[in-house]
């Protein structure tokens, strides 16, 4: 049986200049699950949703009116505004069962997070989605403990003191309420201060 391909990762990192935080994925599902081109496309993964929620108060913010999609131009809007980048923590990845499950993701090639964080001067945290996310960023960040779920760990880079938060995952696989993970992405958000508390 032939092994499974390496795929490169499909899209470019979204990088605002003035980015404060940087959120890494894992890696986007295969492309037949993509209601756009974008990070976290697929319908039934509940980032921007947990977005909506989050900055909102309305889950459906960033949906395409009368489609099964989100959309990518007030997406793209609203991170430039807010100053949040977006990446993978994985450049090249195998599924192993063919699917979009993280179980079943083998990184093949970690995403550069030099180049990142060079291209985003201002960036002082970064944000995983996920536990695949954030082990493939710890072996980037070898002394950095690793956080609890909606917590943080400092670390030191280059000369940057600098925030890692591990997140619940979007996806549905994830056991936890949808207005559950959004409670812990907005004390993150309103920790970073780019929410003000209402």
């Amino acid at each position: 049986m032939p092994a499974n391909p390496i795929e490169h990762h499909p899209l470019p990192p979204f990088l605002p200049p003035r980015a404060t935080i940087l959120m890494l994925g894992s890696f986007p599902p295969a492309r037949e699950c993509w209601s756009m081109e974008f990070f976290y496309p697929n319908w039934q993964n509940d980032m921007w949703r947990i977005f909506g929620i989050v900055f909102f108060r309305d889950r459906d913010h960033f949906v395409e009116n009368g489609h099964k999609a989100f959309c990518r131009e007030r997406i793209e809007q609203f991170l430039d505004e807010k100053g949040i980048a977006l990446s993978d923590t994985a450049a090249e990845a195998i599924r192993q069962r063919g699917n979009a499950s993280d179980q079943f993701l083998k990184v093949a090639r970690p995403v550069d997070l030099s180049s990142l964080l060079t291209q985003l001067p201002d960036c002082r945290t970064i944000v995983t989605t996920g536990q695949k996310a954030t082990d493939t960023l710890l072996s980037l960040l070898p002394d950095t403990p690793e956080p609890p779920i909606g917590g943080f760990s400092p670390f030191l880079w280059q000369d940057r003191s600098m925030r890692l938060y591990r997140m619940p995952s979007s996806s549905r696989a994830y056991p936890k309420p949808l207005n559950e993970k959004a409670a812990l992405y907005r004390d993150m958000f309103l920790q970073t201060g780019l929410l003000s508390q209402i």
